[in-house]
């Protein structure tokens, strides 16, 4: 046999092989998305949302909360027993689909969209301040198909779920508060922040959506390419919404739960994690002074976000406190 390199005549076609054919597609396919991608980022986000929810078992649902549309997350059993989960400030159903995803196993768990937050609809000029927001989930809780066994809240949710147990006792067996605003706690530069006018969770551009990420998580998750920019010009977006609800929090509602713990009958589970440098764990112990049925679970390294940063151990507390007896 020869050794000579095949060569081709001057002037002939070139063959693609089928396997050059294929891999040509695929990169001008690939190019097509990135630019896609590039030019609506807020696809890729979506995108990242949807695989959460699918390996969460979780299906969106568009339901009403005081003439409003309200869009929730919904995973678990339909007659599984129920529990509710109330997001924080600038917060997203999203941020409970890690959780929801563990206690599905055992429960019907549904996430809403706070109304005039995410997806939620916003009306202008109304109140969004935990007080309006309480009066509005207490009667969202009143057409569930289930009372929920457990209303859960996160920091603002936490506070808001709080004033439901106080305001609307009946719509509340037992209930936990992770890392709940509402109370006072010690000094640290977010609540100064917060009372000197300023926002401390405000996001304009990457540094300071990672600075921010760096204030709630004491590992912060990447965010990455495009998904980032769509975070960020959700922010943008929501800045004098939340610059609101801000202001009504300096104006007489940071606090509004403490004069009404006294009414708080249900069980109460206190969830904090000891590096909280949003809502400082002092406030637990204040919580718990004026909550004589309730308990305190203490974590380590999970910031601002335990829901996030320790599934294991909130799914456990929270299944816990719905095993919990009620009075």
């Amino acid at each position: 046999m020869s050794g000579r390199t095949p060569t081709v005549a001057a002037g002939s076609p070139r063959r693609w092989r089928p396997r050059t054919i294929v891999l040509a597609a695929l990169a001008l396919d690939a190019l097509i998305v990135i630019a896609l991608l590039a030019w609506r980022p807020e696809w890729a986000l979506q995108g990242w949302f949807a695989m959460q929810r699918l390996l969460a078992g979780a299906t969106e649902r568009v339901v009403e909360i005081d003439g409003r549309r309200v869009v929730q997350l919904e995973a678990g059993p339909v007659d599984a027993p129920v529990i509710v989960l109330l997001h924080g400030f600038t917060g997203m159903k999203e941020n409970w689909l890690p959780l929801m995803a563990d206690l599905a196993e055992t429960h019907r768990v549904i996430a809403p969209d706070l109304p005039g937050w995410g997806e939620s609809e916003r009306e202008p000029g109304a109140d969004h301040g935990v007080v309006a927001q309480s009066d509005r989930v207490a009667a969202w809780l009143a057409t569930l198909p289930r009372a929920p066994e457990l209303l859960v809240g996160h920091s603002m949710g936490g506070h808001i779920a709080a004033l439901v147990a106080a305001r609307h006792p009946a719509r509340v067996e037992r209930l936990a508060l992770l890392s709940a605003s509402g109370m006072p706690f010690e000094p640290n530069d977010f609540g100064r922040s917060v009372l000197d006018g300023g926002h401390p969770f405000a996001v304009e551009d990457r540094a300071t959506l990672d600075r921010y990420l760096a204030l709630v998580f004491t590992d912060p998750p990447f965010v990455p390419w495009p998904a980032d920019r769509a975070l960020i010009a959700r922010r943008i977006a929501d800045r004098g919404f939340e610059q609101d609800v801000l202001a009504r929090m300096r104006g007489g509602e940071a606090f509004a739960v403490q004069p009404l713990l006294g009414d708080i009958a249900a069980p109460t589970l206190l969830l904090w994690c000891n590096d909280d440098r949003v809502i400082d764990a002092s406030s637990a112990a204040l919580y718990a002074a004026g909550l004589p049925d309730s308990r305190t679970v203490m974590l380590d390294g999970c910031g601002h976000m335990p829901m996030m940063a320790a599934v294991d151990a909130v799914a456990a507390a929270l299944r816990d406190q719905a095993a919990t007896a009620v009075p």
